[in-house]
């Protein structure tokens, strides 16, 4: 059987597949693997934000029922913790202090969650029970939990070779050049822009079931990731083996969002025992845990400049400011402070000058580390305030300046301040197209009525692009299996994404193969012998692309085998829709009979394929650039400050979209994470470090009733950075909603003085701002 001649998968919003699985309880999570024997882990937490820990009383506790061992940061000291792979440095080239600091503690504690001790036992209630037992002696200190408050004298350090708290100082830009530009300029408009700290909250906690064969010596994991093969990489590194004696499987992921693509200590710790017990360990972290125990994020802290002629052209952005790395370092906290909010803060306009300082501090504080966007949607957001800012001072329409500093189709490609180059994009058209499917001019009716109503209405526009990751070599394997299935493989890992059915897409227009007999293998590092794992709205850039030119050479193999079964010469075959055909003929082969008959066929001539099955590696392809308008609307309630979205259209530039309707999924939940951290979202320390948003009772999450219905539209221009000419869609709806919706509430509040409300506008910053407090 092969496709149906009259599709062209790509572009169709074909319904996935891998849904029927997860809907019908099918799906296999970590948590759902169990194996004979299995021993349970608990992990004993810091209750303290920061202290001596002077002492560690097990000895009651190992002697529990059902308790098999207790590790701690001693005993797992020999392994190496997972480090940032970027090499920042400051302005007189020394590098960052404190990278690869975070494993088990052993004389300090450095925030609440901060990992003491792994206690094994039978079941994991008794891991629980013992760990009530393990008297901490813990010397109380000074906590820090605010990163522009760590920069001063009289802050306790964190650590004794890092003083003032500072990571690195990481600057960007020609800092003569950006002051001769502000020096010139006829306005300068200011802000202090906080980009508030959020908890993950992935769906499914993280997990993990370890064993250990000492015959081979080797470990397999099952657990979650955004890649087994990075994993397996960086598995292995930190407990010092060669990356073959580790082998990872990952089945379903329920939600990652960037937290689970590191190797936590835990999984470290987890490894040890399976090796030293001789049994499987099984460790599923508690939600209550999580809150405290995964990697957060965002939360820096800009003051930010934006300097424009007197015609609004825009002259220099320059941004000095805080980023919160946490206690520790994670491998991409530091990397989003200091390297990825500057570059997409370029983003639609020709700011020929940017600059930027950022100190990037230790707190005690969970650590920070990827979160949806990673660096993009804050340097949008910064951009964007900005222009709404410089509007309302220079008293000009602010769409008409965003329209007077776009680059424009006849500059591409074009060379920004940050070093990128864009390839493709109609700025100024996608800006009028979401302006236009908004009603932007309708407006004043629709503020009428909410004023007649007793609430108060505004409306804003948050224009956004976005660098992709630079996608790294990824795996393109094609195996014709005997049960008449199309197995792709492939490095990158959907944990909600859809790459199953927008792959498969791919390859049914690229071979003509049934699309429903597609497979797709991600989560075997065994299997996997090459990938980059998702990250960065990549995906489809990267493992498409190896798709592609897999295809290519089974195309070649299959004009081979097609020539010997149906007697003719290699040039005289072509292949089209599934089908290799003597040329000027109707004499043909499907793809799919053609493998089939390379398997069944007795003896075969010594120089033909005796299969179709292809293993191919894409090099990396340059970043895309995504890009769009989003248009938000908001109503406040005057009495209680609450602040509705209550219409939201966007306009996006994916470049080639293979599938609409999972691309408008993934912008619907980008969306409604930015409208969370917007207005609800926001973790809360006290003066002693102690985590007060530890639960869903006191941390406030996004729901149906807080997103109306999204009005999306597609404006699409072909990137030239990949064979497919995507852009990656998966994390721009964050990038767009943070400042359409808080550049609305702005315009809403505006009659009452406001011109900046730093997120999250939740119902009481609003109550006190209609109030006058």
């Amino acid at each position: 059987m092969n496709a149906d001649p009259n599709i062209d998968y790509i572009g169709k919003p074909v319904r996935r597949s891998e849904d029927f699985a997860l809907v019908q309880g099918r799906a296999r999570y970590s948590d759902d693997e169990a194996a004979a024997n299995q021993a349970c882990a608990y992990v004993l937490r810091s209750r303290h934000a920061h202290g001596h820990l002077r002492a560690i009383d097990a000895s009651d506790a190992r002697l529990m029922p059902g308790v098999l061992a207790i590790y701690t940061g001693d005993d797992l000291a020999r392994y190496k913790p997972m480090r940032s792979p970027f090499p920042i440095v400051d302005a007189d080239s020394n590098p960052m202090r404190g990278n690869g600091t975070q494993f088990f503690a052993t004389t300090r504690v450095r925030y609440v969650g901060d990992p003491i001790a792994l206690i094994v036992a039978e079941t994991e209630m008794q891991a629980r029970d013992a760990a009530e037992a393990i008297v901490l002696d813990i010397e109380e200190l000074p906590a820090v939990t605010d990163a522009r408050a760590c920069d001063g004298p009289g802050v306790v350090a964190i650590y004794d070779d890092t003083p003032g708290n500072l990571s690195v100082e990481a600057h960007f830009g020609h800092t003569k050049e950006v002051e001769a530009a502000f020096a010139r300029a006829a306005h300068v408009a200011r802000l202090n822009i906080v980009n508030n700290r959020v908890v993950v909250s992935a769906m499914e906690p993280r997990a993990v079931l370890a064993q250990y064969d000492p015959a081979s010596e080797r470990f397999t994991l099952h657990m979650q990731t955004q890649g087994v093969y990075g994993m397996r990489n960086n598995l292995a590194a930190a407990l010092g083996v060669k990356p073959e004696k580790v082998h990872v499987v990952t089945g379903s992921v329920g939600g990652s969002f960037g937290m689970k693509g590191v190797v936590f200590p835990e999984y470290i710790g987890i490894a040890h025992a399976a090796r030293a017990l001789g049994r499987p360990i099984k460790w599923t972290e508690a939600r209550s845990d999580s809150f405290v125990s995964d990697h957060q994020g965002r939360d820096h802290d800009i003051d930010a400049e934006l300097a424009l002629s007197q015609d609004g052209e825009f002259l220099a952005l320059r941004m000095k400011g805080y980023g919160n790395l946490g206690a520790y370092m994670s491998p991409f906290g530091v990397m989003i402070a200091a390297l990825n909010i500057h570059r997409n803060a370029q983003s639609v306009y020709r700011t020929p000058l940017i600059e930027m300082t950022m100190r990037c501090m230790f707190t005690n504080t969970p650590p920070i580390g990827a979160y949806r966007g990673a660096g993009r949607p804050e340097g949008n957001y910064i951009m964007e305030r900005m222009i709404d800012k410089a509007a309302r001072d220079m008293k000009i329409d602010a769409n008409e300046l965003r329209r007077r500093n776009h680059i424009q189709p006849a500059q591409l490609p074009f060379r920004t301040g940050v070093g990128t180059e864009y390839d493709s994009g109609e700025y100024t058209a996608l800006l009028d197209a979401a302006l236009k499917a908004a009603d932007w001019d309708g407006f004043d009716a629709r503020k009428a009525d909410s004023e007649r109503r007793g609430r108060l209405r505004g409306r804003g526009v948050g224009q956004y692009l976005e660098i992709t990751a630079p996608p790294m070599k990824e795996l393109g394997a094609l195996q014709f299996a005997e049960n008449g299935d199309v197995v792709i493989v492939t490095g990158t890992l959907d944990f909600g994404q859809g790459h199953a059915t927008t792959f498969g897409q791919v390859l049914a227009d690229k071979l003509g193969v049934p699309f429903e007999r597609i497979r797709l293998v991600q989560g075997d590092s065994d299997r996997v012998t090459v990938g980059g794992g998702t990250g960065g709205s990549k995906s489809l850039m990267a493992s498409g692309a190896a798709i592609v030119e897999a295809g290519d050479k089974v195309i070649e193999k299959g004009k081979q085998a097609a020539a010997h079964f149906l007697e003719t010469a290699v040039a005289d075959i072509e292949f089209g829709r599934g089908r290799f055909r003597v040329a000027g003929t109707d004499r043909a082969i499907g793809i799919m009979e053609l493998a089939q008959r390379l398997r069944e066929a007795p003896r075969l001539p010594d120089d033909l394929p005796k299969t179709l099955d292809v293993s191919h590696v894409h090099d990396a392809a340059p970043s895309a650039y995504p890009n769009g308008c989003h248009v938000a609307e908001v109503e406040i309630d005057r009495d209680t400050g609450v602040v509705e979205v209550v219409r939201y259209v966007m306009a996006n530039d994916f470049g080639v979209v293979v599938n609409p309707m999972i691309v408008e999924g993934q912008a619907h939940g980008g969306v409604v994470q930015g409208i969370g951290q917007a207005l609800m979202e926001r973790t809360y320390f006290d003066g002693a470090g102690q985590f007060l948003t530890g639960t869903y009772t006191d941390y406030a999450m996004p729901r149906a009733d807080n997103a109306p219905f999204f009005e999306i539209h597609s404006r699409p221009t072909r990137a030239t950075t990949n064979v497919l000419g995507a852009k990656g869609c998966g994390e721009a709806g964050c990038a767009g909603a943070l400042p359409s919706v808080m550049n609305a509430v702005v315009d809403a509040l505006a009659p009452f003085g406001v011109d900046h409300v730093n997120m999250p506008a939740t119902p009481e910053v609003v109550w006190r701002i209609v109030r006058g407090q």
